[in-house]
């Protein structure tokens, strides 16, 4: 007990207080798009409550756990996740919503299993980068190391193309801060970019109509690109000050789609103006300084690099959202975490800062 107490005087109460504010933006917000002369408890805003609350009992027990013990049963984790990322096309179990297969309905609630799978992907690829970093300075190694995390990306693409888009972009932040060699990584990195048109020729013909609506977004007939045009107009239309909580327009006559989950940036900024977004974007700055900090602070790499994998996570999820919205990125279904409507998200977003708060808990030595 005196070991944990000493344990919690090392906890980053920053963090914890930044997510307590996210959480009650979100639940206000999500509340915003169901306004009817009056606050409505819609089962949305229900459902993000309750994976609040649910989601800091499981921060709790997960930040009271030694990150370290995951490293010992990295090889169980590994199968685990790529079961759990397959239960979706289980009959009866697999579900689809919003045009991709990536859900488990368990009757009561529904899961997303790669938001959870996003956790251990992190933990793995932490395993690998700090047990095999002395082979990054060379090409072979890289190839292995792609090999390594390509199983979870290729099923999560054929689920979902911005989920998968996730997954890449943390295996590349965390291979960047690993210690590879940075030419190697840089000509890579250039080669990738002169692959991407033909990529472009192998993608599903609904993934080729978003690259189509983002290329040519005076198209409205595109997918996706009237969801940005109101958007815009959600945001433009907000000012510096806002037209006031609850009071949008563009929200309140349904001119903006998908305004809880993927475009509940735009419903921010229509009721509380470039101020509210600005704001909300500096609570998003400061809380991956202080993960960055944690990661700095690590005692070890394995440490250290599971805080970069969520800072990468983290970071390109609340970019994309938010710059999707503005219609400077295609639109991909990327949420903003802990603000979108999503238990899933939200439950998943929660473990995973318990894990981040529990390598920061053991980054300085404890004095009995």
């Amino acid at each position: 007990m005196n070991y944990f107490g000493n344990l919690l005087k090392n906890l980053d109460k920053t963090i914890l207080g930044l997510i307590l504010a996210m959480a009650v933006i979100s639940v206000v917000m999500i509340g915003s798009t169901t306004y009817d002369n009056g606050f409505v408890f819609s089962k949305d805003v229900i459902v993000q409550a309750v994976a609040y609350i649910l989601g800091f009992a499981c921060l709790t027990v997960v930040l009271s756990i030694d990150y370290k013990i995951y490293e010992e049963s990295y090889k169980i984790i590994y199968a685990a996740s790529l079961i759990f990322l397959l239960t979706v096309y289980i009959p009866g179990l697999g579900l689809e919503q919003y045009g991709a297969r990536s859900w488990i309905n368990l009757r009561v609630i529904t899961l997303q299993p790669s938001e959870f799978v996003k956790i251990t992907f992190v933990i793995l690829m932490a395993v690998y980068f700090s047990k095999y970093r002395d082979t990054l300075d060379n090409l072979k190694g890289i190839i292995k190391a792609a090999l390594f995390g390509a199983p979870f990306i290729v099923i999560v693409l054929k689920e979902d193309l911005g989920s998968a888009i996730v997954f890449c972009v943390i295996w590349v932040v965390m291979l960047f801060f690993a210690g590879v060699d940075y030419k190697l990584f840089a000509k890579l990195a250039f080669i990738f970019m002169l692959m991407v048109p033909l990529a472009y020729r192998f993608m599903a013909s609904h993934q080729k109509e978003r690259i189509d609506a983002f290329l040519h977004p005076s198209n409205l007939s595109l997918p996706g690109n009237y969801q940005v045009l109101q958007s815009k107009i959600a945001i433009g239309s907000g000012g510096f000050w806002g037209k006031g909580l609850f009071q949008g327009t563009q929200k309140g006559l349904d001119f903006l789609p998908v305004q809880k989950s993927d475009f509940i940036f735009s419903v921010i900024c229509e009721e509380l103006g470039l101020i509210g977004g600005l704001i909300l974007i500096g609570l998003f700055t400061v809380f991956l300084y202080r993960i960055a900090i944690i990661a700095k602070n690590s005692i070890d790499l394995y440490g250290a690099l599971i805080a970069v994998g969520f800072i990468g996570s983290f970071g390109f999820q609340v970019f994309e959202n938010i710059a999707m919205s503005m219609g400077i990125m295609p639109v991909t279904g990327i949420t903003l975490p802990f603000i979108s409507s999503g238990g899933s998200s939200v439950l998943a977003s929660m473990i995973a800062m318990g894990l981040v708060l529990s390598v920061g808990m053991r980054s300085k030595q404890i004095n009995f």
